[in-house]
């Protein structure tokens, strides 16, 4: 874990560089991502909004203190996932008014959202609004029409050479707009947690076994000398 913190400091070091695309001219502070380099769930958003800019942390608004209430409904804290964005840098209108992400803008920036993805190696994604999901769920095989379509709905596939389970969302910000989409995006947080729950459950079956495996291990080896008893488990 310690490595994979150590590669997400120094890719952050790059986005803080990066001048792929002009909103490094706009922005305030890039905001690369936030949580535990081995995150169980990744959260993946479109782009940073007025508040993100300011603080350069991900879901600093209303949006984010929805979000938090969301994942309490899964029973994890927000400081348990790791939460970043399609693009690193706030997209803006020239009145310096939030705006959509540009193609350019996206095809710039998601080579860093494929490192994250890599270092941090979730088993869950749940993406957030349908850049995210147009971006995420074509990697692992799955076409994207519309939010629609696909939201609360479980997708699984092969992301960047490792097995991994997708589940989009509508964005917070939506249902704040919008309370038609409050029912939805809550029924879409409860399917989040159930499959959050049999992630937890597998990781606790592989511990006990491995802890099974420690024990048979051990008493086979009190039956050889002292000096060559082993410690290593019977895979």
């Amino acid at each position: 874990m310690n490595n994979r913190a150590g590669f997400l400091e120094k890719l952050e070091s790059e986005v803080e560089n990066c001048r792929r695309c002009s909103l490094y001219k706009t922005r305030t502070n890039i905001v690369f991502g936030a949580g535990p380099a081995n995150a169980e769930l990744m959260i993946v958003s479109e782009a940073p909004g007025f508040n993100e800019d300011q603080k350069g942390v991900p879901f600093v608004g209303a949006a984010g203190e929805l979000l938090n209430k969301l994942l309490k409904m899964t029973g994890l804290k927000r400081e348990e996932s790791y939460i970043c964005n399609i693009l690193k840098c706030r997209p803006v209108t020239s009145n310096l008014e939030n705006r959509p992400p540009r193609s350019e803008e996206i095809e710039a920036c998601t080579p860093f959202l494929d490192r994250q993805i890599e270092i941090v190696k979730p088993n869950l994604i749940v993406t957030l609004g349908r850049y995210s999901a147009s971006y995420i769920l074509p990697k692992i095989g799955y076409s994207f029409r519309s939010m629609a379509g696909v939201h609360g709905k479980t997708f699984r596939g092969c992301l960047l050479n490792k097995a991994v389970t997708v589940i989009p969302t509508y964005h917070p910000a939506a249902a704040l707009y919008n309370p038609k989409y409050k029912d939805a995006i809550e029924e879409d947080f409860r399917v989040i947690g159930r499959e959050l729950e049999k992630l937890f459950n597998t990781s606790r079956l592989r511990c006990g076994l491995s802890d099974r495996l420690w024990q048979v291990q051990e008493k086979k080896d009190m039956k050889l000398p002292r000096s060559i008893r082993s410690r290593q488990p019977i895979l």
